[in-house]
């Protein structure tokens, strides 16, 4: 028996261990699986994340800021031009001043004169600076347009920053009609001195 015993008893610890051993092998199989799927997990993490990469690293286009930006510059141009601006109000008023200084120390009482002296030289340096106005805000709207074909050429232009150029491109034309026909007296010329 002593010998049965014996037997059992290494066959019991043979069988103890294997089972021990099969279950160690499992853990550290399930450890390993988990430490693989978690240095996944954060390298994809960091691969989604670009935004913590440096410049260098990440590899885009051109954002289009510019070109929004520039947009918006020449609508604005294009509106000033049409509503005025302070650099027209202010030569406006300068040459009305020298034609009011030239009707005090003119000898001579033509009336056509001093109008034109005092009214018509202020109307045509304000439709000067509306034109002057008028032109940047087509030549910005029309750079912005015409930007994509000078840029990368898989990177299409953003929606709202060609309407808003457009936008700028007939200000800026309407603002430069507007600023010739008042500048050649064909809009609103001055009134007959007779």
């Amino acid at each position: 028996m002593g010998t049965k015993t014996a037997d059992e008893t290494g066959a019991e610890t043979g069988a103890e261990a294997t089972t021990e051993e099969k279950a160690n092998v499992a853990k550290t199989d399930a450890v390993t699986e988990a430490e693989d799927t978690s240095a996944e997990d954060t390298a994809a993490d960091e691969i989604d994340d670009e935004d913590d990469l440096p410049e260098a690293a990440r590899e885009e286009g051109p954002t289009g800021v510019g070109q929004g930006a520039g947009a918006v510059v020449s609508a604005a141009l294009g509106l000033v031009s049409l509503t005025g601006s302070w650099v027209g109000t202010v030569a406006s008023a300068r040459q009305s001043l020298v034609g009011q200084l030239h009707a005090q120390t003119a000898t001579s009482s033509d009336v056509a004169k001093l109008l034109d002296e005092g009214y018509g030289d202020a109307w045509k340096a304000t439709a000067f600076w509306g034109g002057v106005f008028a032109l940047i805000a087509l030549v910005v709207g029309v750079g912005v347009l015409a930007r994509p074909a000078f840029g990368a050429p898989g990177k299409p232009q953003a929606t709202w920053i060609k309407s808003v150029a457009w936008g700028g491109v007939a200000l800026g034309v309407v603002g430069l009609l507007l600023a010739v026909l008042k500048y050649t007296d064909l809009l609103l010329d001055l009134p007959s001195a007779s």
